[in-house]
């Protein structure tokens, strides 16, 4: 029988320096935009409006930078996590060149590190992902690391290898992008009069607002992003697994996260580092996500004072609203709300 499907790959097809060049370029339409802002019903003017983005010096209004974020990300799931139980975290994410429509977006990974599980079925792989668009420009670079199955647990274990990876994105290290102005922003028009001067560190902010899941609504934006991953599609083989169902993407928490976000953080227009993150605990359609974030730093940048950075994390909880902003009980473990803690850094405008 000749076998030409991908079945992808499995733990011990994992080597240190292994580079992947992932298949199927991406470019980038209004209608993706559009369907982006119809599942999450984003709201940051710059990303929604070309006349406001161009006030900010920006060409035409960019890709919202998660969406970016889900377009370089799901290049890689054929390759890295088709076979993966769990995406376990992020470390050392930089966004770079905006991406705008009719840009084309491709992926490319390089194996940092492998270690084999103590169960001896299964092993955490690193990679670090690079997307670039059609002129070669850097428009993410960021680190994760997922537990993927071994096809066979007979097979003996690599040398372990676990890569130090960066606890937060250094202030040097921003991509800020050329040309950019808080000149002709307006703050009615952006929904808030708060701007980077009236926050400050170990501020907690509730956004209040919520939204449910919905099983067509997760599916949809996952192929929207070509993301294969088996658990998120197939009921047939997931009514027989762990949970007994299908469990969302956890790009499609981030990204609710993300625009629940804008009451409280109306003003922070773009995301410049993703410093750390982990998806604490499996979402379901049916479950309806909170969030609330907390103010870890804030910063100046060097040589500008149109704009500054604020160290953020936002945590998304299920089915509890987050006015007493659940996080970490005192034995150090999750409140069972929780489902995402993501570390971040945005740029926001002074006064």
């Amino acid at each position: 029988m000749s076998i030409k499907t991908n079945p992808g790959n499995y733990f011990e097809d994992f080597t240190l320096g292994k580079k992947i060049i992932h298949a199927t370029p991406r470019t980038v339409t209004e209608g993706d935009v559009s369907l982006y802002t119809a599942l999450y019903g984003f709201r940051f003017p710059a990303q929604s409006s070309d006349e406001f983005a161009r006030t900010m010096g920006f060409s035409r209004a960019p890709l919202e930078d998660f969406l970016a974020f889900h377009m370089v990300f799901g290049k890689t799931v054929p390759d890295v996590s088709l076979n993966a139980i769990a995406n376990l975290g992020y470390a050392g994410g930089c966004f770079g060149a905006p991406i705008y429509p009719g840009d084309t977006v491709k992926t490319t990974s390089t194996v940092i590190g492998v270690k084999e599980n103590s169960d001896g079925k299964t092993g955490t792989v690193y990679v670090r992902s690079v997307g670039v668009n059609q002129h070669d420009e850097m428009v993410l670079d960021y680190r994760r690391w997922v537990m993927v199955r071994k096809k066979d647990k007979t097979n003996p274990a690599p040398e372990t290898v676990v890569p130090d990876l960066p606890k937060a994105v250094a202030i040097e290290d921003f991509i800020i992008p050329e040309g950019i102005t808080n000149k002709g922003y307006d703050t009615d028009l952006a929904g808030s009069p708060h701007l980077w001067d009236d926050y400050k560190a170990g501020e907690k902010i509730d956004h209040v607002d919520a939204m449910t899941l919905e099983e067509a609504d997760h599916m949809t934006a996952t192929r929207l992003y070509q993301n294969t991953a088996k658990v998120h599609f197939n009921q047939h083989t997931e009514k027989d697994g762990r949970f007994g169902k299908r469990i969302i993407y956890g790009g499609h928490i981030i990204s609710m996260a993300r625009s629940l976000s804008f009451n409280g953080l109306a003003n922070a227009f773009k995301v410049v580092a993703i410093n750390g993150g982990r998806h604490v605990a499996p979402s379901f359609a049916g479950d309806t996500i909170y969030a609330w974030s907390e103010v870890l730093d804030k910063m100046e940048l060097p040589s500008r004072s149109d704009f500054g950075a604020l160290r953020i994390r936002t945590v998304a909880a299920k089915d509890q609203a987050c006015d007493g902003f659940p996080h970490k009980n005192e034995d150090g473990k999750y409140n069972p709300a929780v489902v995402l803690d993501f570390d971040y850094t945005v740029l926001m405008p002074r006064r």
